[in-house]
């Protein structure tokens, strides 16, 4: 019981009383606290790190101008075409705010936001209405719906067609939400696991006169971390890609 509370101490979101005043009560809990200060790090840290002329932060600068271009060249261009301007800053934003609560999750005392299948689902909700405003405003309501179903089809496969392509928006913005969530909070799982390996075999090593499960575990759970870094920069590639494809999939037809 003790390990499975330290389990869910570390996994699970605390919730908070922010306000309350008679019947009404506004939680705050550490996930949210945590997306909070990923947007006043966009807000705040990344316009005065761009702004700032101190040679110390040259390196973060050519960093975050290394990664703004990746995804105008690599991400946005190729799916977006002529639009890729007027959509590059809605998915730089996209990357960093899930690159910060990520990494969120890597300090001390910190959580992974993106651990929450609530946040990963906001995101992908944000997905859905953005490929499907940006498909109705480039090719109509009546185009958009329309073209949903490839032209060619004999008539009597609308009526079954139709209702699978409007399925499929739903199970593609819903991969982007389980995808994210799933491979946040799986490594923080692991980590925990093994650090919870010192405790179960303590006495055992103990009774025998050894003490190598401590050094075994700690390596494993360094190795987990530096992996679960990659993981963060990768995931919200990932997110950030897929949604650029969703998007120039709806405003392209073909």
């Amino acid at each position: 019981m003790e390990l499975k509370a330290i389990l869910e101490h570390h996994i699970l979101d605390h919730i908070w009383t922010f306000f309350s005043l008679g019947p009404l009560t506004l939680p705050f809990s550490k996930h949210v606290l945590m997306m909070v200060i990923a947007a006043l790090v966009l807000l705040i840290g990344l316009p005065a790190l761009i702004s700032s002329k101190s040679p110390a932060l040259a390196p973060f600068r050519s960093m975050v101008e290394i990664i703004v271009l990746f995804l105008r060249d690599e991400v946005v261009g190729p799916n977006l075409g002529h639009k890729t301007a007027a959509y590059l800053p809605y998915f730089s934003t996209l990357f960093f705010f899930i690159l910060a609560m990520n990494l969120a999750g890597l300090v001390p005392y910190g959580a992974t936001a993106t651990g929450n299948l609530a946040v990963t689902g906001g995101l992908a909700l944000t997905t859905f209405v953005l490929l499907n405003v940006s498909g109705m405003r480039e090719q109509g309501v009546v185009g958009y719906f329309s073209h949903l179903v490839p032209k060619g089809v004999p008539f009597w496969l609308y009526p079954l067609l139709f209702p699978m392509e409007l399925l499929g928006m739903l199970t593609k913005t819903f991969a982007l939400c389980v995808r994210l969530f799933a491979n946040m909070i799986g490594g923080h799982i692991v980590v925990l696991s093994l650090i919870s390996l010192i405790f179960i075999f303590g006495g055992l090593n103990t009774a025998l006169g050894l003490g190598v499960t401590a050094p075994i575990a700690v390596l494993m759970v360094l190795f987990v971390m530096l992996l679960e870094l990659f993981v963060a920069f990768l995931q919200a590639y990932i997110f950030t890609f897929l949604t650029a494809i969703f998007t120039g999939a709806a405003m392209h037809p073909h």
